[in-house]
């Protein structure tokens, strides 16, 4: 249990450094979309991390 949370924690770590990368420059995280602006970095990225840091809350309970 304590490698899964490890792991969440670091694919949280990691989606968090993508959020702040694509607030700078958001073609660089959402290449594969038409359209970038930093709403849709936020939209996607941000939700992905809080899920993730959701998930290993309620995994280390």
């Amino acid at each position: 249990m304590e490698l899964l949370l490890n792991l969440i924690f670091i694919l949280a770590i990691f989606n968090f450094l993508l959020l702040a990368v694509g607030l700078y420059r958001p073609w660089i995280v959402l290449w594969w979309r038409r359209r970038q602006n930093r709403l849709q970095v936020i939209r996607l990225y941000g939700t992905l991390g809080a899920g993730l840091l959701l998930l290993a809350f309620f995994l280390s309970r």
